[in-house]
């Protein structure tokens, strides 16, 4: 496991495991955690090894409150406090929520407070997994602060138009029952049961074709900003490149030979 500033990191068996590690500031980001965070989701797009990532929070008592405001205030022009501030306004930077594109499917394993900084994180990831405890929210506007990290964009594309507008219009906390409700997240289980049930669904990726698994979801992200008749392009020319990599020929024959497919992401 590597330690970085706020952040543990770990890969087991081509799936890397990323740790908001502030639990005393209930995984808060900082400067310091978002810098590591830009080297995380970096070393997840570009690592051959990593086929699936699932991101959580230390602690039961949040996955992330989002941004740490105790250490992003506007401070005097051209000092280190200044310099620290001006890292949370919208420029692009390698997050998955703000600037990278990574096509390896990311999990979401959410104990606790999920807001701010800590929502739009999650609305970038494909699989979401909350304990029941959980509580989702975008309270920015009640600190005078306009949400950005996709969340005036991702939302009101993810859950129903009125719902989104009140999350971000008022600031109010969201259960996890109503955010499965309303399809922000896939599974609400017991607290002791967040990690295990996103370690299963990792499982599940790593027994399909990675090339394939990718595609499908640069075509579906990529796609949701396209006409319609560009997207259906996207998609065949997506298709064409999966159809010359060998696991493409490994389905079918283990299907034939009725066993389990090998893929090897080749």
């Amino acid at each position: 496991m590597a330690e970085y500033p706020g952040v543990l990191f770990e890969v087991d068996d081509r799936v890397a495991t990323v740790t908001l590690n502030r639990p005393e500031a209930m995984n808060a980001l900082d400067p310091e955690t978002i810098e590591s965070l830009e080297q995380i989701w970096t070393e997840v797009r570009d690592n051959p090894e990593i086929w699936v990532a699932i991101v959580t929070g230390a602690g039961d008592r949040a996955f992330s409150a989002g941004a740490d405001l105790k250490k992003s205030i506007p401070a005097p022009p051209g000092s280190e406090a200044e310099r620290r501030w001006l890292q949370f306004q919208p420029r692009s930077r390698a997050q998955i929520d703000d600037g990278i594109a990574v096509w390896k499917p990311i999990i979401a394993a959410v104990n606790g407070y999920c807001l701010g900084a800590g929502l739009t994180l999650l609305s970038a990831c494909d699989i979401r997994v909350a304990a029941d405890t959980a509580e989702f929210g975008l309270p920015e506007v009640r600190r005078g602060i306009l949400p950005t990290l996709g969340a005036t964009q991702r939302l009101p594309r993810q859950i129903p138009f009125a719902i989104a507008m009140e999350v971000l219009l008022l600031g109010e906390h969201m259960s996890a029952a109503d955010a499965a409700r309303y399809g922000l997240i896939n599974r609400v289980v017991p607290a002791e049961e967040v990690l295990p049930t996103a370690r299963e669904y990792a499982a599940r990726f790593l027994a399909e074709p990675p090339l394939t698994v990718r595609a499908i979801k640069e075509a579906a992200v990529r796609g949701q900003s396209l006409p319609l008749e560009e997207g259906i392009r996207l998609e065949s020319l997506l298709s064409n490149a999966v159809r010359q990599t060998d696991d493409f020929k490994e389905g079918p024959k283990a299907f034939a030979e009725k066993r389990e497919p090998r893929y090897t992401g080749r």
